[in-house]
């Protein structure tokens, strides 16, 4: 899976889910709708958001999904177009959402974060686990193993919705 597309620098630490999507607009069981405000939460993000029509990948700073653990953070983030956010480290509830649905978290190091925020677009190779730059830079990164199979595959969910038969059969060979 590849992913190229330009960037929404956020080079702000500790961005939290109330501030991706204010709790306000938790009214809901399922993404549909929470794009339209991503961000409404932080005058500045917004205004930033903004500037960056068709931005597909987030660049911020550490600590990225702090707060309150809000599946919707992730929603809001799909439905505007995002589908990975680079930063030196993210909350681990929002990891967890960001992977369960199709969001592909990247942690690098806080220089070459800073590089990737100042870098017009981006592209991102997930099987061989590698940003590159507009101007050629390239960043190792390392992805989960397991959490990279719900990356291309639908999600947590999925996953083990492909499972059932071999649960199924081990269960019955275990039957008492």
């Amino acid at each position: 899976m590849r992913i190229s597309g330009s960037v929404l620098a956020l080079p702000f630490d500790g961005i939290d889910t109330d501030q991706i999507i204010p709790a306000m607009h938790l009214t809901v069981i399922e993404p549909g709708g929470l794009g339209r405000y991503l961000f409404t939460g932080h005058a500045e993000l917004a205004a930033r958001l903004a500037a960056a029509p068709g931005a597909s990948i987030l660049v911020a700073g550490a600590d990225f999904g702090c707060g309150s653990s809000r599946e919707h953070a992730a929603w809001a983030l799909r439905e505007r177009g995002f589908h990975a956010v680079i930063a030196p480290s993210f909350a681990r509830i929002f990891l967890e959402n960001a992977y369960n649905n199709g969001l592909v978290p990247i942690v690098l190091e806080a220089s070459a974060v800073a590089v990737c925020a100042a870098s017009d677009a981006l592209e991102i190779d997930v099987e061989n686990e590698t940003v590159t730059t507009a101007s050629g830079e390239r960043f190792a990164f390392t992805l989960d193993p397991l959490r990279k199979t719900f990356l291309s595959g639908g999600g947590y969910l999925r996953y083990l919705n492909a499972k059932i038969p071999a649960i199924r059969a081990w269960a019955a060979a275990r039957a008492f």
